[in-house]
């Protein structure tokens, strides 16, 4: 089943059929117990609405309410190669290609604020490259919905937008790397199972220029280091959330250095079994 947040309130899609959601709020809708059952039974007793399609192909949003966005960092082997090229491209190695190597092998994972809802880009919305910034990158990534009891539910496409030339000038400047208005995007919905996703699973990245593809490529999620559960369980070790968050769980597709974003560009991240996330960037 795939969940979307529209203007009109949350649909919920099931075998291509849509039905308006029990509840318009879409946080206590996400932390019902047990919410794959109670949203099957509710599809089995509940006829499809053919206004709930239609507010899915108008007025889709990103499928977030109060929720937090966090991320997990180097939990690829490209990714961490890629935190150590920056460190020592940016700043004539500012000394934090270390870290890297470090966290990368480490009992505990790296995991960072990201966005508060208000900062996050829904489908055909803009992301933004700072304009202190001089290389910028889009990390596709499969984000994780964990509930408020800290049990994942479900799955959506991320993009964890990246000023790589101010994160790899010192590490110390992560946050100013990573957080800024616009600095991130989910959806185009949550889709929830029962059981975890499929480690084969691909994500897709592409991204296009003036009508030409400038970049692509793709990766299964087996090649994360680290599990889902590990990553959840880190974060609510000493984090309460109220409404659930979400977790970017970390990139293994990263573009050569020479690469950068521009203005105008298109960057689409494409889940299997979620569907593709499109955003231009401002």
């Amino acid at each position: 089943m795939r969940l979307y947040q529209t203007t009109t309130g949350p649909v919920l899609e099931a075998a291509e059929r849509f039905y308006v959601a029990p509840t318009t709020d879409w946080d206590a809708l996400l932390n019902q117990p047990d919410l794959y059952s109670t949203l099957r039974r509710f599809v089995q007793e509940t006829a499809p609405d053919e206004s709930a399609r239609r507010a899915v192909e108008t007025g889709l949003l990103a499928p977030i309410g109060s929720q937090e966005v966090w991320a997990a960092g180097v939990t690829y082997l490209r990714s961490r190669d890629a935190r150590i090229e920056e460190s020592q491209q940016a700043a004539g190695d500012s000394g934090g290609s270390a870290f890297y190597d470090r966290v990368y092998d480490a009992d505990r994972p790296e995991l960072f604020f990201k966005a508060t809802a208000n900062r996050v880009v829904g489908p055909g919305g803009t992301v933004r490259i700072r304009p202190d910034s001089s290389w910028n990158v889009p990390e596709p990534e499969l984000t994780l919905f964990i509930n408020r009891t800290g049990q994942i539910v479900g799955y959506t496409c991320g993009n964890d937008m990246s000023s790589r030339s101010i994160e790899g000038e010192n590490p110390l400047y992560l946050p100013q790397a990573k957080t800024y208005d616009g600095s991130a995007a989910i959806g185009p919905c949550l889709l929830l199972s029962p059981e975890p996703i499929s480690p084969e699973t691909q994500i897709y990245l592409g991204i296009v220029r003036a009508d030409k593809t400038v970049f692509s490529a793709s990766i299964a999620i087996s090649q994360m280091k680290r599990s889902h559960d590990e990553l959840a369980s880190w974060l609510f070790r000493s984090c309460s959330f109220s409404t659930g968050c979400y977790l970017m769980t970390g990139t293994g597709i990263v573009p050569p250095n020479e690469f950068t974003l521009q203005t105008g560009d298109v960057v689409s991240i494409t889940i299997d079994g979620i569907g593709t996330l499109t955003n231009g960037v401002g």
